[in-house]
């Protein structure tokens, strides 16, 4: 499985976000130079997340992004399938009933097995890393 920079760039901004909560509204052009994305990008990445509901957008002078939950609440897991949609090596895995419309064999492949272990693993990785986590880390390489 590849992510996409849509999901690598989504991560990056809510990290940033992250290390900045509590300061009051973040500038997107802030972000997209301390990350080093294109500012308009940035814009339509964090359209996404807002309707999501993982930022909210304050308008004026003054105004930016703010992360809606705290960072301890926001797992890299919940991120990437914001931005990337389900997590699967493989499309069969996105369909779990009898008739799957990915694969006609997707009950009786034994391949299918291997690929849904990739999946789990991956989901229990992002899934155990918070934002805070990665703040946390970024201190610690300061």
């Amino acid at each position: 499985m590849k992510l996409s920079t849509k999901g690598r760039y989504g991560v990056m901004a809510m990290f940033d976000l992250a290390l900045h909560y509590g300061q009051g509204p973040i500038s997107l052009k802030s972000v997209a130079q301390r990350q080093g994305i294109s500012e308009h990008y940035l814009e339509q990445l964090m359209g996404v997340l807002r309707k999501a509901g993982y930022v909210k957008s304050i308008r004026g002078a003054q105004g930016g992004y703010t992360l809606t939950r705290d960072p301890a609440q926001i797992t890299v897991g919940e991120i990437v399938r914001i931005m990337e949609g389900p997590i699967a090596p493989v499309d069969c895995l996105l369909a779990a009933s009898k008739n799957n419309e990915y694969c006609n064999r997707a009950q009786t492949c034994v391949t299918r097995g291997v690929w849904a272990k990739v999946r789990d693993s991956i989901t229990a990785v992002v899934d155990s890393i918070t934002l805070a986590d990665l703040c946390k880390e970024d201190q610690i390489k300061e």
